[in-house]
C-alpha cells in the first residue's frame, strides 16, 4: 500500500495552485528538451538498468549510501529505501541542485519539506536499490496490542494505560438486530467531525482524527452484517457512535477479530493512507478553467472532512500511477454548518490546465467513473483559532480553496472571530473564484469583508492591483489593542514565502501565523 505522509495542502508544486503574474509556482528550471514528466516515464519503462545493479536489489549500510554522493553516482534514501536518483538528475523539475542535497544520506526530511504528495515510490521504482540495512524496531509492534485471549467480548472496554489518559478507548454492544461501536475521543469534536468510516466485506475500519494522532479501530466483524453503516457523534463530549445492522438475528459472543494496527493512537505522518473508490456524481463550472468535482464515497463509507484538510486522488494515467492533493470545498460557500454526519459527498474545486497530465485525465472523467480517494489529511485545527479575534486570509489562486471553508467556520461557528478578512490575489478578474457568493457573504455579514488583488487587471479595474507587498498588507491588516490576530496564507511558493516574510517583519511570530503548504 502506498505510504502518503500527512501534509498541509496545497502542496508548493501542486498544479492546484496559480501563480499571480510575475511569480512562479514552482520552484522548477529549465529542462532539457524530452526532459517531461512524460519523458522520465518512458525512459524508466525502457528496460535500462537505471540502478546499476542488474535488477538486484540489496541492502545499503550507512557506510555504503554514504559513498554514492556525487554528480555522476547519487544514491538517496527516502524512508528507509535506497534510491539511485543519478538517471534521474536531467529530469528533476527542481534542478540537479536540489537532488545532490540529498546525495550519500537519507534525505527523507528534505523530500517532506519540498514535495511530501510526490509519488516517489511510482516515479522512482526502477531505480530502487534496496533496503537500509537497519535492525526492525520494535516501535511497530509496539502499536499493535495483542488480542485478548477469548476475543472481544460483549461491552468489554479497552483500558488505556495509565499514564496515557488522554488516549481514546472503545465499547461495543448490540441488540438481536444489530451491533454498535462506541469510541470515546475523551475531547471536543469539531463540527465538521472528524471520523472516516469504512465497512468492507464484513472488515469495519474507523478513522478518527484528532489534532496530529490518528486513533484506529480495524475489526473483521464477527458475523454477517449488511453493507450500510450509520454515524452518529456528540461532539460536545466525544462520542462517536458506528451502528450496523446484522444479517441474521441473534447474539454475537464477540465482536470480532482485531486486525493491522486495531486500537492503535499514532502520529498521523505515521500511518499509512486508506484509499477507497469513489463515484463522479458531476462536474460544475466554476470559470473558464476551473470546475468543482462531486465525488460520492462507496456505499459503507462515511467521511467526515474537517476543516482546513485534504485529500488525495490517485489513478493510473498512462500505466503510471499519479497522486495529488485537492483540498474539499462546501457545496457552496453559505452551505448548512451542521449537515448530516451520513453525507459524505466530497466537492473538489480544480483548476484543469492544458498541460497539466492529472487535471486532464480528471477533465476527461464522465459521471459514473471511479478514482481512489484518501482520508483527510493536514495539521490545520481549528483549535488554532481558540480566542482569535481578527482572522486573516491570504490566498492566491486556487490557494483559496482551503480558506473556504475557513470562511464558513469563521462567520457561522466561531463568535469569538469579530472579524474575517479575505485578501484575494488573481491575474485577471475572470480567474477569481466564488466571487459572487464572496460578494454576497460580504454585503450581508459585517463580521466578513473581501478586496481582490489582481496583476493583470483591465483598464475599467477599480480595486487593488499588482503583486502582494510591505504596503499592502500594513493597509490590510490591523492590530487593535487587546486584539488576538491570527493570519492563514496559502498560494504559490514564491507568493508564500514573500507573504510570510512580510508578515514577520510586522512582528507576527509564528504562533500567528498558518501556511497551507507541503
Amino acid at each position: 500500500m502506498l505510504n502518503i505522509p500527512t501534509q498541509s495542502f496545497p502542496a508548493p508544486s501542486s498544479q492546484q495552485r496559480v501563480a499571480p503574474s510575475g511569480q512562479s509556482g514552482r520552484n522548477k528550471v529549465a529542462l532539457k528538451p524530452g526532459h517531461s514528466l512524460m519523458d522520465w516515464i518512458r525512459f524508466s519503462k525502457s528496460g535500462k538498468d537505471l540502478t546499476g545493479l542488474r535488477g538486484r536489489l540489496i541492502e545499503v549500510t550507512q557506510e555504503e549510501l554514504q559513498k554514492h554522493n556525487s554528480r555522476d553516482d547519487c544514491w538517496t534514501c527516502i524512508r528507509g529505501m535506497v534510491y539511485n536518483v543519478t538517471p534521474y538528475m536531467d529530469y528533476h523539475p527542481g534542478g540537479e541542485e536540489e537532488l545532490m542535497k540529498a546525495a550519500g544520506i537519507d534525505g527523507t526530511d528534505l523530500f517532506d519539506q519540498v514535495h511530501r504528495w510526490v509519488n516517489y515510490e511510482s516515479m522512482l521504482k526502477e531505480c530502487l536499490v534496496g533496503r537500509m540495512a537497519t535492525k526492525a524496531t520494535t516501535a511497530i509492534k509496539a502499536m499493535i496490542p495483542p488480542p485478548p485471549p477469548d476475543g472481544l467480548t460483549q461491552s468489554t472496554s479497552v483500558v488505556p494505560p495509565q499514564n496515557k489518559d488522554s488516549r481514546p478507548r472503545y465499547d461495543w454492544f448490540q441488540t438481536d438486530l444489530s451491533v454498535h461501536l462506541m469510541v470515546y475521543t475523551k475531547r471536543k469534536i469539531p463540527s465538521s467531525g472528524c471520523s472516516v468510516v469504512d465497512l468492507k466485506v464484513g472488515i469495519l475500519r474507523l478513522e478518527v482524527l484528532l489534532g496530529k494522532m490518528s486513533y484506529l479501530i480495524h475489526i473483521r466483524l464477527a458475523g454477517e452484517v449488511e453493507g450500510n453503516v450509520s454515524v452518529h457523534t456528540a461532539f460536545s463530549v466525544g462520542k462517536i457512535q458506528v451502528s450496523i445492522r446484522k444479517q441474521v438475528k441473534g447474539k454475537w459472543a464477540s465482536f470480532g477479530e482485531p486486525l493491522e494496527f486495531h486500537n492503535t493512537f499514532i502520529h498521523q505522518k505515521d500511518r499509512v493512507a486508506h484509499y477507497r473508490d469513489c463515484v463522479l456524481l458531476s462536474k460544475i463550472v466554476v470559470n473558464h478553467n476551473t470546475l468543482v468535482f462531486r465525488l460520492q464515497p462507496p456505499h459503507g463509507t462515511v467521511m467526515q472532512m474537517p476543516v482546513g484538510k485534504h485529500v488525495y486522488l490517485k489513478a493510473h494515467v498512462q500505466d503510471t500511477e499519479i497522486v495529488r492533493p485537492y483540498t474539499p470545498v462546501d457545496q457552496t460557500l453559505a452551505a448548512a454548518s451542521h449537515h448530516s454526519s451520513q453525507e459524505s459527498d466530497l466537492y473538489l474545486m480544480i483548476k484543469v490546465y492544458p498541460d497539466g497530465i492529472f487535471t486532464q485525465y480528471l477533465n476527461n472523467l464522465q459521471t459514473g467513473d471511479r478514482i481512489s480517494v484518501s482520508g483527510p489529511e493536514g495539521s490545520f485545527s481549528i483549535r488554532l483559532l481558540r480566542d482569535v479575534t481578527y482572522l486573516y486570509l491570504l490566498a492566491a489562486g486556487t490557494g483559496f480553496t482551503p480558506m473556504a471553508r475557513v470562511i464558513r467556520l469563521a462567520t457561522q461557528d466561531i463568535d469569538t472571530i469579530r472579524k474575517t478578512k479575505l485578501l484575494f490575489f488573481n491575474r485577471r478578474e475572470e480567474d477569481i473564484l466564488w466571487r459572487p457568493e464572496l460578494d454576497e457573504l460580504a454585503a450581508n455579514n459585517e463580521r466578513f469583508q473581501v478586496e481582490y488583488v489582481l496583476s493583470e487587471p483591465c483598464e475599467s479595474w477599480a480595486g487593488r492591483k499588482g503583486q502582494v507587498d510591505e504596503l499592502m498588507l500594513q493597509d490590510f491588516i490591523n492590530k487593535p489593542d487587546g486584539s488576538k490576530c491570527y493570519v492563514c496564507v496559502c498560494g504559490p511558493t514564491a507568493f508564500t514565502e514573500l507573504t510570510i516574510r512580510l508578515l514577520k517583519q510586522q512582528g507576527f511570530s509564528e504562533e500567528e501565523l498558518h501556511v497551507f503548504q507541503g
